[in-house]
């Protein structure tokens, strides 16, 4: 296959992947920017987490929340768990690999917050410790995930809202995910100061 034509296959991939999203949870979007806005307008925080391409992702999404996305508007309380190096080095040297995002959370974690958890496989042990973190101190998860969803699923609590991108290569999933994540923004954005004219 030629150059042309491997960057065409990269293209389609994406447009199918986001449209099969959309027509599978696109109400899950709407609902998970519902919960998260509400626990804006009530004193709550979100926290993020997830790693490599889902750091990355994590931290987008804090920063867009924390500084702005395409309006302005005050900061909104999040924090990516992926960023401080010094602390995930030493949770990971002192402990364990699978508690660095756990146990910021176990500290900075109040009922009522949010954790956006994001992996694309759904098996991602650091994640899941953190899910179970966030459930311990009375936290509602959001979770974008991949593929089937792998364990993260059976983790989830009835409350928490699963946005899965059905697609097998990690690099599809991720695209998605960020549209997601710019969904959200635009949600959350447009519940808290109404729709722009």
């Amino acid at each position: 296959m030629d150059q042309i034509s491997q960057i065409e296959q990269h293209f389609s991939e994406s447009i199918e992947a986001k449209q099969r999203t959309m027509e599978m949870i696109a109400p899950n979007i709407a609902h998970a920017a519902g919960v998260i806005t509400q626990a804006l307008l009530s004193g709550h925080k979100i926290l993020c987490c997830g790693n490599g391409g889902s750091a990355a992702d994590a931290q987008h999404f804090a920063s867009e929340m924390l500084n702005r996305f395409e309006r302005e508007r005050p900061g909104l309380p999040a924090l990516s768990l992926s960023t401080d190096s010094s602390t995930l080095t030493s949770i990971g040297n002192d402990y364990d690999y699978n508690e660095i995002f756990a146990k910021p959370l176990r500290a900075l974690g109040q009922a009522g917050d949010i954790l956006l958890a994001i992996s694309t496989s759904g098996h991602s042990a650091n994640v899941l410790a953190a899910i179970e973190a966030a459930h311990n101190r009375e936290m509602i998860v959001i979770a974008l995930t991949g593929h089937d969803g792998g364990t993260l699923p059976a983790l989830l609590a009835e409350e928490d809202v699963e946005l899965r991108v059905v697609a097998q290569r990690t690099a599809r999933i991720q695209e998605v995910h960020i549209l997601i994540i710019h969904c959200l923004c635009d949600l959350i954005d447009r519940q808290l100061l109404g729709n722009e004219e």
